[in-house]
């Protein structure tokens, strides 16, 4: 029986605003955005990212966010209060987050590792930067990585649950405060990066703008990219639109929350990429690249070590705004629709998340723990790590998003989602007929074709 008692509201405009968006902008803008744009032409892309953005990331969030308001209930319960045979969606969404969360915290933990590594140990790291975090992270040396497993992870996965455990209160001000901050590193790194000697290139090529590099792959790059990095499918933005009250303005907030996320992907890019170019280091995408690679991009520039600390507090704060809108849309679910106390529901939830982490990060290297998965070429045993990202990644996230936008499209209606967006004609709604046609076709179109890339071609767009 869901419940809903004691339920309390985002305190201000702002604090949801940047909570949102806090939870949108993840290692993803950071790390991989900057590589993808590198890879798929750089201008030409950024012009494609932005479009799809505009036309697919804002829809689907309006949606979210609209079936979430209107209920004032975690996914699962918004979506049975709608339309009982689809709470199913919900439920996916909520165990998608779920499953991610195990393996960001252990991610997140990595960004503590490396921010204290580069306060007391840089000559270490930079004597060898690659050995340094397979040995130290992911005991590739044969050693138990207790660091990269252990200690760090539950350092940050505390945090998480600490910040939790004073709801929205506490996710409120972290985000109050996280989230400027995050946006003045990131524009003071961007800025270093672009006056590097050589890095004219790396700005050049950003802003050249040719059609020619962009083909179909690249088009589903920018298409994951915009999806993925928008925290949709997770049923997390429906638990954060639940706590908002019928007089805020959803149109406005999805436009806001949507513009902030992709600046923060823009000046990541503008940031890596002029480096790479002035430091001659190819730039690349996820784990490998943001802790090892990296490091010689810092070595090679003036006070590259404190470069790389505020780069890895950048790295931290953008994964802690992101598990915490995580994990408080898995405690919504258990305390709503269970009748679990907030504090077991968070405590039993933090363990399990805690024991899978530590086996994604020893399957990396230490350990030999495969999953199963079947794709296109047929039966594969990939790495556990590499298993739970495709599980989410390829198949259950986009699923969540696709079956959300049938819903509001289709069953649930975009009427109704028009009219909750605009507090019943409270605030105008100018793009009305371009959000129903979007939400009804396009949206589920193009998250189809992510999943097919995904599931049949193995592409990685996520």
């Amino acid at each position: 029986m869901s419940t809903t008692e004691n339920r309390v509201e985002f305190g201000s405009k702002l604090g949801f605003i940047l909570s949102a968006a806090g939870s949108a902008v993840g290692l993803g803008n950071i790390w991989k955005f900057p590589g993808k744009a590198y890879f798929c032409g750089g201008g030409a892309f950024l012009i494609i990212y932005l479009i799809i953005v505009a036309l697919i990331g804002t829809t689907v969030m309006m949606a979210e966010f609209t079936v979430g308001r209107k209920t004032h209930k975690n996914a699962v319960g918004a979506m049975r209060e709608l339309n009982a045979k689809w709470s199913w969606v919900g439920g996916l969404g909520v165990l998608t987050g779920f499953i991610i969360l195990c393996y960001y915290c252990q991610v997140g933990g990595w960004a503590i590792k490396y921010i204290v590594a580069y306060i007391v140990d840089v000559k270490t790291v930079w004597a060898d930067p690659m050995a340094y975090f397979l040995n130290n992270l992911l005991g590739a040396d044969g050693s138990f990585p207790v660091q990269g497993a252990i200690i760090y992870p539950f350092i940050f996965l505390f945090l998480t649950a600490y910040i939790i455990s004073h709801g929205t209160a506490g996710i409120e001000k972290m985000s109050t405060i996280l989230m400027p901050v995050l946006f003045i590193l990131l524009i003071f790194l961007m800025i270093r990066s672009c006056t590097l000697p050589g890095a004219d290139e790396g700005l050049a090529y950003m802003l050249h703008v040719d059609f020619s590099t962009i083909n179909g792959v690249a088009i589903l790059t920018a298409l994951g990219q915009a999806f993925f990095s928008l925290s949709l499918g997770m049923g997390v933005m429906m638990t954060y639109a639940s706590y908002l009250s019928s007089e805020d303005n959803l149109i406005s907030n999805t436009a806001i929350v949507c513009t902030l996320d992709t600046l923060v992907a823009l000046f990541a890019g503008f940031m890596i990429i002029p480096a790479v170019f002035a430091t001659g280091i190819a730039p690349g995408m996820g784990g490998g690249f943001g802790f090892a690679t990296l490091a010689g991009v810092f070595m090679a520039i003036p006070g590259g070590q404190f470069i790389g600390m505020v780069f890895y507090f950048l790295l931290f704060f953008a994964a802690i705004t992101s598990s915490t809108s995580i994990l408080e849309g898995t405690v919504a679910f258990l305390v709503e629709e269970k009748g679990i106390a907030r504090k077991k529901a968070l405590l039993g939830a933090s363990i399990i998340i805690f024991i899978v982490g530590v086996l994604y990060t020893l399957s990396q290297a230490y350990m030999n723990l495969k999953g199963v998965w079947i794709s296109g070429s047929g039966l594969e045993f990939p790495t556990f790590g590499d298993f739970l990202e495709y599980l989410t990644d390829r198949l259950m996230l986009p699923a969540g998003a696709f079956f959300t936008t049938l819903f509001v499209g289709w069953i649930w209606g975009t009427d109704n989602s028009i009219q909750e967006a605009s507090s019943n004609g409270k605030f105008k709604f100018t793009l009305a007929p371009a959000y129903k046609f979007i939400v009804k076709y396009l949206d589920p179109i193009a998250i189809g074709a992510i999943i097919i890339a995904g599931m049949v071609f193995g592409m990685s767009i996520s």
